[in-house]
């Protein structure tokens, strides 16, 4: 479905390196147990109230996928570090296959802190060399897709484009940004590779360069209209954005709009605006573009500035205001020939719950999220809620057809329609109600009465 840039082909040794000498010290010591571990985020950043989830497409293709060539192989044999390891460790991995099972909640789901948002049981070698990419794709395309729907929130019903590549961390990193932009509700994107790959609409106009390359604004204006003469938008504001606006004009009325990429934008919107109502262009719309974010775009639509649409970049591929999210993925059970052991930890702060765990979701009369009830995987579904986590892989084996992106974006549209309004405050964070199950209580407590 993909290329080996996303597939697991290729991406074995993208790993922490402590993910390889576990294993080896697993097979070395023949610990061989099925495990299973839960990826959660302990606590949401300090300015959100929810999370979008996102990233999930792109674990599966590399957990199908998931091998180790022979070069990586020979580059781990020669490190000092594998000196004493067994030759047959090596020989496992030219064999490797992720064979287990994954759960996950689907993408597009809003989640909250705490919450096992991945489950995985594999064999314990298999669980734990994965560990490492599951958490960089899931942390990463979730952080992107919670700050775009920000950002869409904030704009109103009005749309809004990626605009992030070049300031995101790197090309691949752009590319995943432009697809979880696009699933936190954004209209498209500037990344043409995301557009071929994904099936992202894809938009642009034109750069300060190419004004400047001209010896008259109006004569490449000219040029670029004859050459796009039903998609032209202007960029206006190379030199001054009055003239630059007069200018576009001239262009006539089939003009589509005129882009404004600089600061003071509330200003300069309403005097563009008048300039192409003057000419008659009612029609010809104004995207506002230029270190936007969902504070800026808010205080743009309050002030009632003409802007139509939104190009957004840096703010929100980096996630600038919250660049990190702390995803974690824990041990939480292990299948031994004297059964099952539960696994958890007691720190303070950095508590987990053990067992293989559903998140059951309820909702009030009104079919808005009331609850999410965190509870052991095989206990009884609390009347009136349904489960999150699905079963994805089974046996190293696809069990369900993966959804197309925009049906992913709309599942996200219609979860944030149920997310009541008060935990999508911009200035306000609202805690959501996660209860723990009674069961899981006590399981816990035994535990610690156990190890401590």
């Amino acid at each position: 479905m993909y290329d080996k840039v996303y597939q697991g082909l290729g991406q074995a040794l993208k790993t922490d390196f402590y993910e390889l000498t576990m294993s080896a010290a697993y097979f070395q010591n023949n610990i061989d147990t099925l495990t299973t571990f839960e990826l959660f985020i302990r606590k949401l950043p300090d300015n959100r109230s929810y999370l979008v989830f996102a990233g999930l497409e792109q674990v599966i293709e590399y957990l199908l996928n998931l091998r180790f060539t022979k070069k990586e192989i020979l580059f781990l044999k020669r490190m000092p570090t594998f000196k004493y390891v067994k030759r047959d460790f090596f020989d496992y991995l030219r064999d490797f296959r992720f064979n287990g099972d994954l759960w996950s909640v689907p993408e597009g789901t809003i989640v909250f802190e705490n919450e096992p948002i991945i489950r995985v049981t594999a064999n314990i070698i298999e669980a734990q060399i994965i560990e490492t990419f599951i958490l960089s794709m899931i942390n990463f395309q979730t952080l992107v897709a919670t700050k775009a729907s920000r950002v869409v929130y904030a704009a109103k019903g009005k749309p809004v484009i990626d605009f992030g590549s070049r300031r995101a961390h790197g090309p691949e990193a752009g590319i995943l940004a432009a697809r979880a932009s696009y699933i936190g509700g954004c209209i498209g994107t500037s990344n043409v590779y995301a557009g071929y790959k994904f099936g992202i609409p894809v938009y642009g106009t034109a750069a300060h360069s190419y004004t400047m390359a001209f010896d008259s604004e109006l004569e490449s204006f000219k040029k670029y209209y004859d050459t796009f003469p039903e998609t032209t938008v202007l960029l206006i504001d190379t030199y001054d954005i009055e003239e630059g606006a007069r200018n576009a004009v001239k262009i006539g009325q089939s003009l589509k709009g005129v882009r404004i990429d600089s600061d003071n934008i509330i200003e300069k919107s309403k005097k563009v605006r008048r300039i192409l109502d003057k000419a008659g262009l009612h029609n010809a719309k104004i995207l506002g573009s230029g270190d936007l974010n969902e504070y800026k775009i808010d205080k743009i639509l309050k002030e009632k500035a003409p802007v139509d649409m939104f190009g957004v970049g840096t703010e929100m591929v980096t996630s600038r205001d919250d660049p990190a999210l702390g995803g974690v993925y824990k041990l939480v059970e292990q299948i031994t020939d004297d059964g099952i052991k539960y696994r958890a930890k007691f720190s303070i702060e950095k508590a987990t719950y053990p067992g293989k765990k559903q998140i059951f979701r309820r909702y009030d009369n009104n079919g808005m999220m009331k609850e999410d009830i965190l509870t052991l995987a095989n206990a009884k579904k609390p009347q009136g809620t349904e489960p999150l986590l699905k079963n994805y892989i089974k046996n190293g084996k696809l069990m369900k057809k993966l959804p197309e992106l925009s049906q992913i974006r709309n599942t996200t549209v219609r979860n944030l329609k149920k997310l009541p309004n008060k935990y999508k405050n911009l200035y306000k964070v609202v805690h959501f109600r996660v209860k723990i199950s009674p069961e899981l209580k006590r399981l816990f407590r035994k535990l610690q009465n156990l190890y401590t």
